[in-house]
């Protein structure tokens, strides 16, 4: 149950953007001009400017050689393609790649450089067909022109080079009607429910000369996550029984032949299940994989093992297993830090980006011994990725790397390089500088844990002064608050500029401390966690001008519902905005279209154990609450479905607490529509300062 912000940037081209879901509304909801909203504070308009005004790299894949770095952003017309020289001469050379000279209303994103840096590979909706379908396309470093390679109907994501330079993989769903994942708006509520319309997502593979389409993977497969094995003629990758959005939490890891051959045509289609984490035992038991990863020789596929509370969101420790089958080892026991990102540098070397607290690690290890190579290092208080996967970084076959940098500080931009000597390459955000005040790490221990948090200090602070102080807890709960710029939407940054303390922790099952850390919420949602947030805050208030009349709670996701729990354990919030939240675990479970992910996190299904559910229910203490709470969501999430939101809503104002329900149309757990994600932070920071006023 991720906070949007966590998950990895992805494209407008790609399933999860990109498919507009028919319109449909269970119930009539009131149009926003018929609800009444006053702002409060000039100040709050400012804000929403800034973060309007900012431009967001989305993918940056360096090429193999190491020299050029093609990278996307968004502009007014759709998604554009910039290639940008990594050679330290100043300016450096960069040019804007266009599928189609004369198409200005189309968009062009999710780059994939050839294994000899002479073609690039882009998705593209700038196809003579003129429509929103992506496509595709080639371009030649030789010609400097574009050729259209695919023709397809569907969604299409994570293009990538098969090593010999002859095929390119992407997963596909053919005559998609909406993305396959839990994050979008789920389907109308009609039909044979969960029969109708289910979208199978596999691997497809694209002949480069011919433009022959080649459906790899079966239909009675959903894959996640795909990888080319060195000698492309195998392909790795993670799928379960579809529906998709809910059965990741239960996949197993894959080989398969990747192309039928005169010898083997039957191959085509026979996946070979070598690992079910269901079936193994070990630390691995019953926990979730991600991004598996065929070694250069073949002999062994690297993956990601963890306790993780949704696809995309990846933290855990790295496995070996051999390609054949066998049983996992995990080369980084009692790792302090959660791996979200991993690729082979040599036979014997494995490149690695982590969570380590609340930071951003590069580094190494050598999967023999599993200790860190200490020449790849590099530490940073911010947000990496290269926009493929959290954490990604793209990097050449001379380890020069590419990634997009974002921070509390700065925005965020495309740097390449080496490892120790990075280099901006693009500059679209170097005027906008930052309306809300400095950052701080905080770290403090409780009931044994070592605990890390990020605190931002109010805009324009004086420390003669008293101040009030917004906690956000993070969406998963497997994930962490990262710096990371803001963007028009939800989230807790915004408030520092209007003069709060912002202090965003990352409790006991967040990533960053290592599997033990993550684990350690397990059958305790909203006791320890809520216990470490608390014991944070005692920390800020003993050496910090905090007003303790003035201290609000928000989250979105499982930070929704930690909103949600919280207040029925506590008076110490005054005000708090609940987004997305979970209200009643028992109801939930049958409500939520992502079902197989509890199971790992409670010990049992509801059927099975109702009172470990019930025992982290904010419905079952709902008489408690005194706090005035402002509850959001959108009318088609899959992961926390309206009603548990209106069921919160509902028992307040029984009680006579102060309450309001915001309904937002055709939207699912990430909301995709600017007016309603601007919408949703104006009313979260009218209703802090209309609930907690300035003395």
């Amino acid at each position: 149950m991720p906070d949007a912000s966590l998950k990895p940037m992805m494209s407008v081209l790609t399933p999860r953007l990109w498919i507009t879901a028919s319109l449909f509304v269970l119930l009539p909801l009131p149009s926003f001009s018929q609800i009444d909203r006053k702002i409060s504070d000039p100040r709050i308009g400012s804000v929403l400017e800034t973060l309007g005004e900012t431009r967001t790299p989305n993918q940056a894949a360096i090429s193999p050689d190491g020299r050029t770095v093609a990278w996307s952003v968004r502009s007014s017309h759709g998604y554009e393609l910039h290639l940008s020289d990594t050679a330290e001469a100043s300016p450096a050379k960069e040019l804007t790649l266009r599928a189609s000279a004369s198409a200005n209303d189309c968009g062009s994103d999710a780059p994939a450089w050839s294994p000899d840096s002479q073609s690039l590979a882009y998705a593209s909706t700038c196809t003579a067909e003129h429509t929103d379908q992506p496509q595709i396309f080639l371009w030649s470093k030789k010609t400097g022109e574009s050729r259209q390679l695919t023709h397809v109907t569907g969604s299409m994501d994570d293009i990538a080079w098969s090593p010999d330079g002859r095929s390119i993989g992407f997963l596909f769903v053919k005559d998609a009607t909406r993305s396959a994942g839990a994050l979008d708006a789920m389907k109308p509520w009609n039909g044979v429910y969960g029969e109708d319309g289910v979208e199978v997502q596999g691997v497809a593979a694209v002949d480069v000369v011919s433009g022959n389409l080649s459906q790899i993977t079966p239909s009675s497969l959903h894959v996640y996550e795909f990888s080319w094995a060195p000698d492309s003629k195998q392909i790795t990758y993670i799928a379960a029984n579809p529906p998709g959005e809910n059965n990741w939490w239960v996949a197993q890891l894959y080989t398969q032949t990747a192309f039928a051959t005169q010898t083997a045509p039957s191959e085509e289609h026979t996946p070979h299940s070598i690992l079910d984490p269901q079936k193994v035992s070990g630390p691995l038991h019953g926990l979730q994989i991600a991004l598996p990863r065929f070694s250069p020789d073949g002999k062994q596929i690297a993956f990601i093992g963890g306790l993780m509370s949704d696809q995309g969101s990846t933290g855990g420790d790295v496995y070996l297993v051999p390609a054949t089958g066998g049983e996992p080892k995990n080369i980084t026991p009692n790792r302090t830090a959660s791996v979200a990102f991993l690729q082979w540098l040599t036979p014997a070397i494995l490149d690695l980006s982590e969570h380590v607290g609340g930071s951003s690690h590069i580094g190494a290890i050598d999967v023999n011994s599993g200790a860190d190579v200490s020449r790849v290092n590099l530490t940073l208080p911010e947000s990496i990725s290269s926009g493929t996967s959290v954490m990604s970084v793209s990097i050449s076959q001379n380890q020069k790397i590419a990634l997009i940098r974002s921070s509390y500080e700065h925005a965020p931009e495309v740097w390449a390089g080496s490892l120790n000597n990075l280099k901006q390459v693009s500059h679209l955000n170097d005027s906008i500088k930052p309306l809300w005040g400095r950052t701080e790490n905080i770290e403090w221990t409780n009931e044994g844990f070592h605990v890390q948090g990020w605190l931002l200090y109010p805009a324009n602070y004086d420390p003669t002064k008293k101040y009030p102080l917004l906690v956000t807890v993070h969406g998963g709960p497997s994930a962490a608050v990262t710096p990371r710029w803001p963007g028009l939407g939800y989230g807790g940054v915004p408030f520092s500029a209007l003069g709060y303390f912002v202090f965003m922790p990352n409790p006991r099952g967040s990533y960053g401390q290592g599997e033990k850390f993550t684990q350690a919420n397990i059958k305790d949602f909203g006791y320890g966690d809520l216990r470490d947030i608390l014991t944070g805050m005692d920390t800020l208030e003993s050496r910090l001008p905090i007003d303790k009349s003035r201290e609000g709670l928000t989250g979105w996701s499982y930070g929704g519902f930690m909103t949600m729990f919280a207040v029925t354990q506590t008076t110490r919030f005054h005000a708090a905005v609940a987004g997305a939240g979970i209200s009643d675990w028992k109801s939930y479970y049958g409500e939520n279209s992502i079902d197989q992910w509890m199971t790992p996190f409670f010990g049992a299904s509801v059927y099975d154990d109702p009172a470990v559910y019930a025992r982290s229910s904010a419905i079952e203490s709902i008489k408690k609450v005194k706090t005035p709470t402002l509850v959001v969501v959108g009318d088609r999430d899959g992961e926390c479905p309206a009603p548990q939101s209106f069921e919160f809503w509902h028992a307040l104002r029984a009680q006579g607490v102060k309450t309001q329900l915001v309904i937002y149309p055709n939207e699912g757990h990430a909301f995709r529509a600017p007016e309603h994600r601007r919408d949703v932070l104006e009313r979260a920071l009218n209703w802090f300062e209309t609930q907690m006023p300035a003395n």
